[in-house]
């Protein structure tokens, strides 16, 4: 496969997607060109809950939604969505876990093998290198989750 995250595969994204309610957007950013805010909107438009995190916003909105500092300010998490270079996305996949994340989702161009395998390792489950929006259709999930 030579993919980062071999290990899910389309009918797992589903599922996962189906399954999650709230999701914490590591890296959120307020300006509409930036990918970590085009996502947000997606997964909002779909019915998520969506917190976004980000120190430098902490207490402004984007896109009505509160920012908070910290991923523990975020709890209880169903998944943690990161936009962080590869090199710090580990730390945060470990705080997620801490925290008790079922599953932690790195955006395309982000891989962390030794977190994913100790996350993996705890029962999380762990998407690298993908998006959201793109996988959305083949995983052929329907415009809506049912969100409560």
């Amino acid at each position: 496969m030579g993919r980062a995250d071999a290990y899910i595969g389309a009918m797992d994204i589903r599922e996962l997607l189906l399954t999650t309610r709230r999701i914490a957007l590591v890296g959120a950013s307020n300006k509409p060109d930036r990918a970590s805010f085009r996502v947000m909107r997606f997964l909002l438009e779909r019915g998520y809950h969506v917190t976004p995190i980000n120190p430098g916003l902490a207490g402004q909105e984007i896109l009505g939604q509160r920012v908070v500092a910290r991923l523990a300010d975020a709890a209880p998490l169903d998944l943690v969505d990161v936009f962080r270079r590869s090199e710090e996305a580990g730390a945060v996949m470990d705080e997620a876990v801490a925290l008790g994340a079922r599953a932690v989702w790195l955006q395309l161009g982000v891989v962390d093998e030794a977190a994913a395998a100790r996350a993996r390792a705890r029962g999380v489950t762990v998407v690298m290198d993908r998006c959201p929006v793109i996988e959305w259709a083949p995983a052929g999930l329907p415009d809506r989750v049912a969100v409560t």
